[in-house]
């Protein structure tokens, strides 16, 4: 199983940690993708893009190195994302590359515009890789990564969300991942060192053992399930 977690700046990806952990250990492949370097942290006030890059893909590879994932980076612009169909041209494209079976991203009505947009596209995207004339369109240009012709992505994929701030229609599904949960810690503490954060590793602890108080497990993470494009049926029921 190929499973690709979509976020809009480094950081976002805590909520799924353990989850992709679980994966990984499994014997799945897992990539970690932002849609920006979150540049307008605070804490890069006095530094220059390229040294945000820099300590950017120092943070994306720690986490992935500590998760056992692959990790991409896209630059469309920290707070400045507008859910166009360029941005999701760009991930239907790594969407055609990786294959995915499974989407992790934000939910489609959180307050910051480019949580909300990379929730967006990364729906939007995975319509788009279905199509060879889409996703070949002036292809080569500034992506030197991806195969000259790329082979459309068909197959059925879920698409697993942040739970909504309000009310939502999905439905929500727990993974357990009692045996993560030091992974998820050390992580948040990893950020938590960089920002500052008035929170502690150990509330971080508690919020996930909350979650899996809810399913009757140690400790959980939970998302909302978004199907697209699932397999055909021979009947209704």
């Amino acid at each position: 199983m190929n499973i690709m977690a979509v976020f809009a700046h480094p950081d976002d990806e805590l909520g799924c940690i353990g989850t992709l952990k679980k994966h990984v250990e499994r014997g799945d492949k897992v990539m970690f993708v932002w849609t920006t370097h979150g540049e307008l942290a605070s804490q890069f006030i006095n530094h220059s893009d390229e040294e945000v890059r820099r300590i950017r893909h120092e943070h994306g590879k720690y986490v992935a190195d500590t998760v056992g994932a692959d990790f991409r980076f896209f630059d469309m612009g920290d707070s400045r994302m507008t859910g166009s169909r360029d941005e999701a041209l760009q991930l239907a494209r790594l969407y055609a590359e990786f294959k995915p079976d499974a989407l992790m991203t934000w939910s489609n009505d959180h307050p910051h515009p480019d949580h909300r947009m990379t929730a967006k596209i990364t729906f939007d995207a995975i319509t788009l890789a279905r199509i060879p004339k889409i996703i070949n369109e002036d292809l080569g240009e500034g992506l030197p990564h991806l195969e000259p012709h790329l082979e459309p992505h068909r197959e059925a994929v879920k698409l697993y969300q942040y739970v909504s701030t309000g009310k939502s229609n999905y439905p929500i599904v727990h993974v357990d991942i009692s045996e993560q949960i030091e992974t998820c810690v050390q992580l948040y503490t990893y950020y938590a060192d960089f920002y500052k954060w008035k929170n502690t590793p150990e509330k971080h602890r508690q919020i996930k053992a909350i979650r899996g108080h809810e399913v009757g497990v140690g400790f959980a993470e939970r998302f909302e399930l978004r199907t697209a494009f699932n397999p055909v049926l021979e009947y209704l029921a």
